[in-house]
């Protein structure tokens, strides 16, 4: 039973988890936890400047927030540029769309350089939080 258990939580591990994502083209078309993402959750996430970081590099559709980003393409109108699963992959990990990119990779741990001591190991969102972004980045529309 203890075997059992030390599996089954190896396998929720966001390193175990992605390095078994499967990749269709630009996109993972499948959940990473199987449900749907909370929009309301996933707006949240992008506005923390302390978990998500993204409006450190994306500005958007976010009148109440200040110093917005530039290096990044626009959040606005995200839903309609990305289908859910484009947006996944690049939540995942945007480097196996562009080697060169500097969008974090949010669900890997593998291949990553200068990883602070303590996100060493662990991935930066988990499963249900990149869901949760990508449920929010998909109502995202012009």
């Amino acid at each position: 039973m203890r075997a059992f258990l030390a599996a089954a939580l190896l396998c929720l591990d966001g390193a175990a988890f992605a390095q078994n994502v499967p990749v269709v083209g630009d996109a993972i078309p499948a959940s990473l936890t199987g449900m749907p993402g909370d929009p309301a959750r996933g707006r949240a996430i992008v506005l923390d400047r302390q978990r998500g970081l993204c409006l450190l590099c994306h500005s958007g559709p976010f009148p109440e927030e200040r110093f917005q980003g530039d290096l990044a393409p626009s959040l606005a109108g995200a839903g309609t540029r990305w289908s859910e699963g484009q947006l996944r992959l690049r939540m995942v990990d945007g480097r196996r769309l562009n080697p060169d990119t500097i969008m974090p990779s949010y669900f890997s741990t593998e291949g990553l350089r200068r990883v602070g001591r303590a996100w060493q190991g662990r991935t930066v969102l988990t499963a249900e939080e990149i869901e949760d972004v990508v449920a929010f980045l998909v109502t995202l529309r012009d």
